[in-house]
C-alpha cells in the first residue's frame, strides 16, 4: 500500500509542477513583411521583430556599423515602404536571401542628413543556407 501512495503522490507532484507546453506555432516568432512593418511602426517602436528578405544594397563600415537594405515584394516603391533598412554589425552580399531581427525605431535622426522613418537597430542578419 505504501509503494502505490507514493506512486500517486510522484504523479501528483511531477503534474504540479510541469509547465504547460507551447504550441509550435506561438513558441514561433511573428515574421514581418516589410510593408507591415512600414504600416505599423509606430506601434511596434522599441519592439523586437523579424523579418526575411532579400539584400538590394549594403552599406559597410559607416561609424561602425554595417546597413543592410532588405527588400521581400511588399510594398511600392513610390510610396517608399518596400525597403527595411537594418544597422547591424553582420552584413551580407546583395542578393543574399536573409532574416533580420532587432528593434525598430521610428523617425530615427542620425545626422548628416540621415534621417530613417523606420530602422531596425542592432540587427542581427542571417544569410538562408
Amino acid at each position: 500500500m505504501k509503494f502505490h501512495s507514493f506512486a500517486i503522490a510522484a504523479v501528483v507532484a511531477v503534474t504540479a509542477v510541469a509547465a504547460p507546453v507551447a504550441s509550435f506555432a506561438q513558441a514561433k516568432a511573428k515574421m514581418y513583411k516589410v510593408e507591415e512593418l512600414h504600416k505599423n511602426r509606430e506601434a511596434l517602436a522599441g519592439k523586437t521583430i523579424q523579418a526575411q528578405g532579400k539584400v538590394v544594397k549594403a552599406n559597410n563600415g559607416i561609424r561602425g556599423y554595417n546597413f543592410v537594405h532588405v527588400q521581400d515584394g511588399s510594398g511600392k516603391a513610390d510610396v517608399g515602404n518596400h525597403n527595411l533598412i537594418v544597422r547591424s554589425k553582420q552584413t551580407a552580399n546583395v542578393g543574399d536571401t536573409v532574416t533580420v531581427s532587432g528593434t525598430v525605431l521610428v523617425n530615427k535622426d542620425m545626422g548628416a542628413g540621415y534621417f530613417y522613418p523606420l530602422l531596425i537597430d542592432e540587427g542581427t542578419v542571417t544569410p538562408k543556407k
